[in-house]
């Protein structure tokens, strides 16, 4: 075989020197690695719910003190109102008075209680309307009221309704009622129990008419107080109590 000539040769190793820094800058250094994967933001669902939560934490968490702090006032509330009842209903406890209310019926089979309504200086203390079962005529006697007072001038007032039960030439009276007011001053001695009984009975005779029988009498009793020193004799016997009625 024919040797290749000079001048081929020549062009060779000119075209070989001309393509080599090309080839060289291709090489697998001059390969760009890939680019690494960028974490994943944060769903915005899941930030969404862990705020909620904080949220809803501090809510139960401030409730929670609020609770706290209403029990606590509810308390002191308590304390206070039990001592100024014991200040203004007893006064001092050494020297406080007692009272008990009694409701007593003496009335006739005529009339029937329906209703009751008591009140202790202007404030009510017992009510009770009774107008199918007829308990309260039932029921002669029964406690109204049985607690610490000031000593001094107090006043019970009362009103009672009753409805009128005839038979046979007395049937009318069904279809009446009957109301009574009345009010009584007596005075609570220190160291003592004062019982006032409030008597509900007819007065007059089987000539009086029967809109004039209803009436209140005040049956008073005064009783040493157990377990309290019995207090000094005063200068001077207490104002007779007074009773009003109306009708």
């Amino acid at each position: 075989m024919r040797s290749a000539s000079p001048t081929l040769r020549a062009l060779a190793v000119a075209v070989t020197a001309l393509w080599a820094p090309a080839f060289a800058q291709q090489g697998p250094s001059a390969v760009s690695a890939p680019a690494s994967p960028q974490p994943a933001a944060p769903a915005p669902a899941a930030s969404q719910a862990r705020t909620a939560d904080e949220a809803f934490n501090t809510r139960v968490r401030t409730l929670e003190e609020q609770v706290v702090d209403l029990k606590e006032k509810i308390y002191r509330s308590k304390a206070r109102l039990q001592l100024l009842q014991e200040t203004v209903l007893g006064g001092d406890l050494s020297t406080g008075a007692r009272a008990v209310l009694v409701h007593r019926n003496e009335m006739g089979d005529s009339f029937v209680l329906e209703s009751v309504a008591y009140a202790l200086d202007g404030a009510p203390i017992y009510t009770r309307t009774d107008e199918a079962s007829e308990e309260l005529s039932k029921n002669r006697e029964f406690e109204i009221f049985k607690g610490r007072i000031v000593p001094g001038q107090h006043q019970v007032a009362v009103r009672l309704v009753y409805r009128g039960h005839g038979y046979g030439v007395f049937s009318y009276l069904e279809g009446y009622r009957f109301k009574v007011q009345s009010s009584y001053t007596f005075n609570a001695e220190p160291g003592k129990v004062t019982t006032v009984r409030v008597v509900g009975f007819e007065k007059g005779g089987l000539t009086t008419d029967l809109q004039d029988r209803p009436a209140v009498r005040y049956d008073l009793e005064s009783s040493r107080d157990a377990g309290k020193p019995s207090p000094a004799p005063d200068a001077a016997p207490p104002p007779p109590a007074a009773a009003s009625e109306t009708k």
